[in-house]
């Protein structure tokens, strides 16, 4: 019995003092020390193990990253400072940590990719998107005879959020080429050979045209449309690349709710005209108008998860900054104050104070990877919170642009998403994916 209490004493003992130690400053500074560092050329980090020894740190590619400020390949260094990575240029090195230069106690790869600055938004903008195709929208009844009526559309299985992509081997981007192709069709009695996309992937089927006895005119039974139209907010403009990025999500059919498949469209001046407030229950919204459309900002040539992205000649006026300035790796994202520019009247981009209020750690891309929270009592006033129009307004922290506001709490207006802007840069095609994420995809 007593051999049996010493056991179950000494497990005590070891559970508490495994308990003890995973809950000591050290341990969770180990814990928390990453295994991969992602850093822009020029870019300085401090990484704080906070373990009263010494390490041997050895670095596999000096001329890419020094760390406090040693060029050679290995030197000690107490773990209980910080370790300060310098890189240089880009490339790619391997920072090796060793306790008392022989026990292996951390190996890090570093990834330095060239600098990168863009000029944050916050503009509100005009945006026409052109589908690639004719949108399948909804179905409507053609009166065949006096006593029935059908819906050819319904009757060769055409779907809501199909695209129909060719009629009768011709490509068709214009509704009102339809009429015509329909028209012959029906005269001769034959069907119309269509093309359509569905969930992304193309396939054949044939349609019908039916005779409307009441107006004599032959009709499919669909309602169709070729482009979509609305305003939000510049997220930000590349000026090296002379590409911009917007919105902060993808734009779909309002019908639908389908993405639109873009085949091009464009960004045009706008201005706020007036603010419906956010409230509990029910989203607020920016109303504004075209104007200048003739005077095209810039051409869209994607619209994905993260918004709408293309070609850009320069960054639209009333901006509050004029020269680009960094952006942020989302493991660089803190809670805490940052914010955001946005405009609530006419076309003037102002700043307003945020909170950081939740960060989410993202493998792969998404769009609700930061929590925020508006605090500055000006935008409250002025628009109850966070509303419909306001996605893409750029989030700035520490100087960084870090993301864009993208999608707001319905019970709590004065909250809502934003996505990580490295996300939104890899669909402008100015950051390269990591490898990370790339062997994931792959595999």
């Amino acid at each position: 019995m007593n051999s049996w209490r010493k056991k179950r004493y000494t497990g005590l003992i070891l559970v508490l003092l495994i308990c003890l130690t995973c809950l000591s400053s050290p341990f969770q500074s180990f814990a928390s020390f990453p295994d991969e560092l992602r850093l822009f050329a020029g870019q300085n980090r401090l990484l704080d193990l906070d373990m009263p020894v010494n390490a041997e740190v050895s670095i596999s590619n000096p001329d890419v990253v020094m760390v406090n400020g040693y060029k050679q390949g290995s030197f000690f260094a107490p773990l209980n400072q910080p370790l300060a990575i310098q890189s240089s240029h880009a490339g790619q090195a391997e920072m090796k940590v060793k306790l008392f230069g022989t026990i292996p106690l951390k190996t890090v790869k570093v990834n330095v990719v060239p600098d990168l600055r863009v000029v944050p938004g916050g503009q509100t903008i005009g945006v026409k998107i052109h589908s690639d195709g004719i949108l399948v929208v909804g179905h409507h009844m053609v009166q065949v005879s006096a006593n029935a009526k059908n819906s050819p559309g319904e009757l060769a299985d055409i779907r809501l959020g199909d695209l129909i992509v060719r009629m009768n081997g011709q490509q068709i981007y214009d509704v009102t080429k339809v009429a015509d192709i329909v028209n012959q069709a029906g005269k001769s009695k034959k069907p119309i050979q269509l093309v359509i996309k569905r969930n992304g992937k193309e396939m054949n089927t044939t349609i019908q045209p039916g005779l409307d006895i009441t107006d004599q005119t032959y009709r499919l039974g669909i309602y169709i449309r070729d482009s979509a139209a609305g305003v939000g907010t510049l997220t930000f403009y590349a000026p090296d690349q002379g590409l911009f990025g917007a919105l902060g999500h993808v734009i779909t059919d309002m019908d639908t709710r389908t993405p639109i498949v873009p085949r091009g469209g464009e960004v045009v001046h706008s201005s706020v005209s007036s603010i419906s407030k956010s409230q509990n229950g029910e989203p607020g919204e920016k109303r504004a108008h075209f104007f200048k459309e003739q005077n095209v900002l810039g051409t869209i040539q994607k619209n994905t998860q993260f918004g709408i992205f293309g070609s850009m000649a320069q960054i639209p006026d009333h901006g509050v900054m004029k020269k680009g300035i960094p952006v942020a790796f989302a493991e660089e994202v803190q809670e805490g104050p940052a914010e955001i520019l946005t405009v609530v009247n006419g076309q003037k981009v102002e700043k307003y104070g945020i909170e950081v209020v939740h960060t989410v750690k993202q493998d792969t891309a998404a769009t609700k990877g930061i929590i925020i929270r508006i605090t500055d009592p000006r935008l409250l006033e002025k628009t109850g919170g966070i509303v419909q129009g306001m996605s893409g307004s750029p989030i700035i922290q520490n100087g960084k642009l870090i993301g864009a506001v993208t999608h707001v709490f319905v019970n709590d207006p004065t909250s809502g998403y934003g996505c990580y802007i490295e996300w939104m840069l890899q669909d402008a095609g100015i950051m390269m994916q990591s490898k990370a994420e790339k062997n994931l995809k792959a595999g």
